[in-house]
């Protein structure tokens, strides 16, 4: 690096999967160069435009949105999105003057990196699936760096410009302490001579894992000897509320949103969980043991791969969207007593966790700096 004011452009968003690892690199980044000036570009109306300046940030929106995948208008639309994108990422980038641009994914991060690259602004993408998305492929023709969290990236992009770093997590999320369990026992007011299990619909919520909880709720909940933190989402969290009026368990604890995670993993002997790429980063860290139902509304079927990544090598469980609201939280029962499957599992992942990954990304940014 050699400025001592380095300018950089983070972009993308869409989901907290997005945002938090963005947040985690422009941290290390100001950790590194405190005098770092960090301007992120999201996509207009979603989750970064808050998350984002919450955080301490500035950032700008970008009009692009996702093709739908039912027949809808809003697909006719989407070309004059991409142009009037293209066009304000341009005069963003002509206004800022970045020295470099990274892309973490989500809709924002195809025009942003798209226009930095032809303006010769050297280029990171940080992909954190197994599977690398069509955007990404596309754009890792252009980007000077491509740091990855699995090995085998190679079939994807350029073997000479990929970076094995893992992805950037929270730095709360570490295998707990005993002191930490019984923290996280007194803070979520669980019972802690009882199992738990954590179920994690993400930031915006997962249909299916609620209505297996809902099921489960009314079918076996009042009988279990074992309890439920149960992470519904702000999507969800009205219909999860209305229902559980008149259903209130003492075993069940549900929210919309998780404030803090970690001590939600420190009580968890068992998580449910979507199979988005930074949430199964944090698991392997944190030594869970886990069921992932990978999501089936993502591009290529990525969360699939993902889970499918520690499964083949015994470090999680997997079951299928379409058939989790009959079998799930049964799967779940099934493994909470099972002690030596579980010590397996969490073994395994610990393996593939990886700590230092936003350190590590925010060096390889600052690298690029001409």
């Amino acid at each position: 690096m050699s400025k001592s004011k380095p300018r950089i452009i983070i972009s993308g968003g869409g989901t907290g999967g997005h945002i938090f690892p963005a947040l985690s690199i422009a941290g290390a980044i100001r950790e590194r160069v405190p005098e770092a000036e960090i301007l992120f570009v999201g996509a207009e109306g979603r989750m970064e435009m808050e998350r984002v300046p919450q955080a301490g940030y500035e950032i700008k929106g970008l009009p692009v949105a996702g093709l739908q995948r039912k027949l809808s208008l809003a697909n006719f639309a989407l070309p004059f999105k991409i142009l009037k994108s293209i066009s304000m990422a341009k005069e963003i980038i002509r206004e800022f003057k970045p020295d470099v641009a990274v892309g973490v994914g989500g809709y924002a991060s195809a025009p942003l990196l798209w226009s930095a690259s032809g303006m010769k602004i050297p280029c990171l993408i940080q992909e954190q699936n197994s599977y690398a998305g069509l955007t990404n492929r596309i754009l890792s023709k252009k980007a000077d760096k491509i740091c990855v969290a699995y090995s085998g990236m190679d079939k994807f992009f350029p073997a000479e410009k990929i970076i094995l770093t893992g992805n950037p997590i929270r730095k709360e999320i570490k295998p707990p302490t005993e002191a930490e369990r019984a923290e996280g026992y007194d803070f979520y007011e669980l019972n802690p001579n009882k199992k738990t299990i954590f179920v994690v619909g993400g930031s915006l919520g997962s249909g299916t894992l609620n209505k297996a909880m809902k099921k489960w709720v009314a079918e076996k909940g009042a009988n279990a000897d074992y309890q439920v933190i149960w992470q519904n989402g702000k999507y969800y969290s009205s219909d999860i509320a209305e229902y559980m009026k008149e259903r209130e368990l003492s075993n069940v604890k549900h929210f919309d949103f998780i404030r803090r995670m970690d001590l939600a993993y420190a009580v968890a002997d068992v998580v449910i969980s979507r199979a988005g790429a930074g949430t199964i980063s944090e698991l392997c860290v944190a030594g869970k043991a886990t069921i992932f139902v990978p999501s089936p509304n993502v591009t290529e079927d990525h969360q699939t791969h993902n889970a499918m990544a520690l499964v083949d090598k015994e470090a999680a469980l997997m079951v299928r969207d379409d058939i989790a609201e009959e079998i799930l939280m049964d799967t779940a029962e099934e493994l909470l007593s099972d002690s030596a499957r579980i010590r397996k599992l969490e073994t395994n992942a610990l393996k593939l966790g990886r700590k230092g990954a936003a350190e590590e990304i925010a060096a390889e940014v600052l690298s690029l700096i001409r």
